[in-house]
């Protein structure tokens, strides 16, 4: 009898070594009341936004991108960037792409319009500023189409992301790029390619009246409103309206630029200051000729009302505006 008891005793104690043994991920996951009401806040998000809304996540897509969120945020940890959050118009816009490039199997930052993200962004009614990472994997052999296998190959893209090593680490840079708070996450997978995006935001200010477009020579504005901050400088940069791409050019492009080779306008401090009421700036503006028109906003603690030199090196960009001028 007690010999038995005593073969019971040990095999419960393999047991419970097995258990606490055994790595968190092949364990049941409890959710906690941190996680749920994560989860209820973005679900409240993602139902409140309009745009893209045929790009909506369901809420197991939501469930695997906010775990997704928490890989992100312990990256940006290890190398001392603040968490970022969930942005859901980003996400989906990041959902259209990864469709597109699944779809028609390419991989890259260009979609078969011939837009950057920037200008993808924009277009979907975002005017902060977006850097964008993107990733993508094929089989021959059918993907078994689950939450585990998303899961599995979401974290698999981001960790290839932050194994980059310099000079190559354009990447895992943009991850860890302390001015980022905000983030957009896209994913789509169908039987044979897996694409999976991030959006990084910069919001530090908030748009009104900003005008989707405008005719050649017609007088418009940007209403911009900072919080605790000054607008340090301005540049508008010009280019054509972009043509379509094959896929196959789109996977021969590498990196994008955040800007144009031509740029229309720059507005120093000074001469933003003009243009302030309290914290809201009113900046008025017309375009001689047609075009797309990028316009980035940089800010500092500090007003500068009178000529001074500038820099913008060190610097982040906090808009993202983009503005159509036809004839």
């Amino acid at each position: 009898m007690f010999k038995k008891t005593w073969k019971q005793i040990k095999i419960f104690a393999i047991l419970i070594v097995i258990l606490i043994c055994l790595p968190h991920s092949i364990l049941p996951h409890r959710i906690t009341t941190t996680e749920k009401e994560e989860l209820e806040k973005y679900k409240r998000l993602n139902d409140t936004e309009q745009k893209l809304i045929e790009f909506k996540d369901n809420d197991e897509a939501l469930s695997l991108k906010i775990d997704q969120l928490g890989e992100i945020n312990k990256s940006r940890k290890r190398y001392n960037a603040g968490p970022v959050s969930l942005d859901i118009l980003a996400s989906r816009v990041a959902n259209k792409m990864c469709k597109e490039a699944a779809d028609n199997g390419y991989i890259g930052h260009w979609d078969m319009a011939g837009e950057e993200p920037y200008l993808r962004y924009a277009f979907a009614g975002g005017h902060d500023h977006v850097s964008e990472n993107a990733y993508g994997e094929w089989s021959s052999d059918n993907y078994t189409v689950s939450p585990q296998t998303i899961g599995y190959m979401m974290k698999t893209g981001h960790a290839k992301f932050m194994a980059e090593r310099s000079p190559n680490d354009g990447h895992k840079e943009n991850i860890i790029n302390k001015t980022h708070n905000f983030v957009g996450i896209g994913l789509y997978l169908s039987a044979k390619q897996f694409r999976y995006y991030e959006e990084f935001i910069d919001r530090y200010l908030e748009f009104e009246n900003i005008p989707e477009s405008l005719k050649v020579g017609s007088a418009g504005s940007i209403t911009l409103k900072t919080n605790g901050s000054f607008l340090y400088y301005l540049i508008i940069y010009r280019e054509n309206f972009p043509n379509a791409l094959t896929p196959s050019a789109i996977s021969r492009r590498g990196s994008y630029m955040d800007f144009t080779n031509e740029i229309f306008k720059q507005i120093p401090a000074w001469d933003l200051s003009r243009y302030r009421n309290g914290n809201i700036y009113t900046i008025p503006l017309d375009f001689p000729k047609e075009g797309l028109y990028y316009i980035q906003v940089y800010s500092d603690k500090k007003e500068i009302t009178s000529p001074a030199s500038q820099n913008t090196k060190g610097k982040s960009p906090e808009s993202g505006i983009v503005i159509k001028v036809s004839k």
